[in-house]
């Protein structure tokens, strides 16, 4: 089937297109992609075609009219926890992408702590053979850094390449071993692809639940403090340095991480920073609530820390807001705050929360856009993120002023762990294209 998007608002950074137009989609690539002028003024193509009415395809055509919407490329989550193999009870390739799609996600990348560990080329076959079967959007592996993810020997980086590994990461525990993680980026600049840290000094953050300071005080919970963050940004930025390899930081949470890495980046240390939602939504205040879902590694700041990342986000020292979806099965998260998982189902609530920035005059929606769309797939090396002609026909159709209560009973992903339960937003997707396929949300 064919599809022809009429009257929506094409955003797509990656061309500088921000007007009124027209896409018509055949056999799952995006074929032709035009502007009005203005109101009622001819179409103005974007494939090199002289200027006319998009032409209609012989076969059955689906028109959809996406008036008062935004139409941008898919969004692309270089930051995801599906879960498979291994903790299918949390979560599955097939449930994840699915929640993806409704988030208006097409293309995720997934982290590699599942059981086994994504540290061999089979589980990689594996994740792509799965996804390929039963998922509703592309998936990109992120193979391990070090075998076992146990900090003691490298992984077989270059197999894992070779087999379809997008970048390399130990997420969830970090690169403590400082040579490993000097031969790890000395292989990225080989390979050219990111060396994904979770930066974090376990000596420092052993036992804490939360930010460290007043509220963890009062609160009586053990905090983590933000130096346990900010010495392992400093430690990677100098190791990049040292390498000249392709450093990302990941879930970037305090101001200090966003000091150094914007110092780092005037340096022309090849660095790229990403953050999420709960990072510029939630302060540590919001955990006097005791609601362990919003127990989260690296955990929810301070209201400075929330504008060093907003101040990060506008000036480019952070190049794409991510999802770390880490979904947990509800047993996970029901238990008293210290024994509760981190983690916070995201996918599903990011680009509502996202669009927040545009409204607080943070970022243009253009801005935003590009942090979710072609930043994330250029620091990943795919080629998504674009309505280009030719291109996978990976759509978001948004409507920017509709609000919404979120309800996570009604999430699609198995899990249900979000502090954003019954928060009303806007900008929820009302359709999302995933290579030519469908997905109706209204």
């Amino acid at each position: 089937m064919n599809i022809l998007i009429k009257n929506g608002r094409i955003i797509d950074p990656s061309q500088d297109i921000d007007g009124k137009g027209e896409i018509l989609i055949e056999d799952g690539k995006i074929m032709e992609v035009r502007r009005l002028k203005a109101e009622g003024k001819r179409l103005k193509a974007k494939n090199g075609k002289k200027n006319s009415e998009l032409r209609t395809p012989d076969s059955e055509l689906r028109i959809i009219d996406a008036s008062g919407c935004i139409v941008i490329p898919g969004l692309v989550d270089m930051h995801t926890h599906l879960r498979e193999p291994g903790y299918e009870y949390k979560e599955t390739i097939a449930t994840g992408t699915k929640a993806a799609v409704r988030g208006g996600f097409t293309s995720v990348c997934c982290m590699p702590n599942t059981n086994p560990v994504n540290d061999t080329i089979s589980v990689t076959a594996f994740i792509i053979d799965k996804a390929k079967k039963e998922g509703s959007c592309a998936v990109y592996p992120i193979g391990a850094i070090t075998k076992t993810q146990r900090n003691e020997e490298l992984a077989e980086l270059d197999a894992l390449k070779r087999s379809g590994c997008v970048a390399f990461s130990d997420d969830g525990k970090p690169v403590t071993n400082s040579l490993i993680m000097r031969r790890a980026l000395e292989y990225s600049k080989i390979f050219d692809v990111p060396i994904i840290s979770h930066c974090e000094d376990m000596y420092l953050s052993e036992g804490g639940v939360m930010n460290e300071g007043f509220i963890s005080t009062i609160l009586g919970l053990k905090g983590i403090p933000k130096a346990a963050e900010e010495i392992m940004v400093a430690r990677d930025l100098a190791l990049c340095e040292l390498t000249g390899g392709k450093l990302h930081i990941a879930h970037v949470s305090t101001e200090g991480s966003v000091g150094l890495i914007r110092e780092a980046k005037a340096r022309g240390i090849r660095v790229t920073a990403e953050t999420c939602p709960h990072y510029f939504t939630l302060t540590d205040e919001a955990l006097k609530s005791y609601d362990t879902n919003l127990k989260v590694n690296p955990p929810v700041r301070t209201e400075r820390d929330v504008e060093a990342i907003k101040r990060g986000l506008n000036d480019n020292t952070i190049d794409a807001i991510a999802t770390d979806h880490a979904p947990h099965h509800a047993d996970d998260k029901t238990k008293e705050f210290d024994a509760a998982a981190f983690g916070i189902s995201g996918l599903e609530t990011a680009f509502p929360l996202s669009l927040k920035l545009v409204e607080q005059k943070v970022l243009s929606l253009k801005q935003l856009i590009h942090k979710m769309t072609v930043t994330p797939a250029n620091i990943m090396g795919i080629l998504k993120g674009s309505l280009s002609v030719g291109s996978d026909a990976d759509i978001a159709i948004i409507d920017p002023e509709k609000s919404l209560e979120v309800d996570s009973s009604t999430f699609l992903s198995k899990g249900k762990n979000t502090p954003f339960h019954g928060w009303v937003l806007k900008g929820f997707v009302e359709k999302t294209i995933a290579a030519g396929k469908i997905y109706d949300w209204t």
